[in-house]
């Protein structure tokens, strides 16, 4: 498992289980080709919630994403990925200090159809 899921983990004690929703991205899919991932996951306690085909707006985080692209990548043209990163963090970092925001939860609920 990558560093994320190691991190994510390591937020609780092992005796509590988490759950990782993935969609239907097809990096996600590859448990059922290699089992690396799900044995982690078996070992250190994680469920991998998978939503259904074409259900991605079942994934909470969905419309976080939604608010993302909308004030950092829409109607932009970034010179590289660097901007584009940079771009992206300046958001996040936003996001965070304004979490009450009218215009962002405005984004939000409108994405979050769930």
């Amino acid at each position: 498992m990558g560093g994320t899921g190691r991190c994510l983990r390591g937020l609780y004690p092992p005796e509590i289980r988490i759950a990782f929703v993935l969609d239907n991205f097809s990096p996600h899919l590859t448990t059922k080709k290699d089992s690396r991932v799900g044995d982690w996951a078996a070992a250190n306690n994680v469920e991998l919630a998978y939503t259904p085909t074409n259900s991605s707006w079942l994934n909470r985080i969905e419309a976080q994403f939604t608010a993302l692209r909308y004030f950092t990548l829409d109607s932009t043209d970034h010179a590289t990925h660097k901007k584009q990163g940079s771009m992206i963090r300046h958001y996040i970092i936003r996001r965070n200090q304004h979490a009450a925001d009218e215009r962002l939860r405005e984004v939000v609920a409108k994405a979050n159809v769930a």
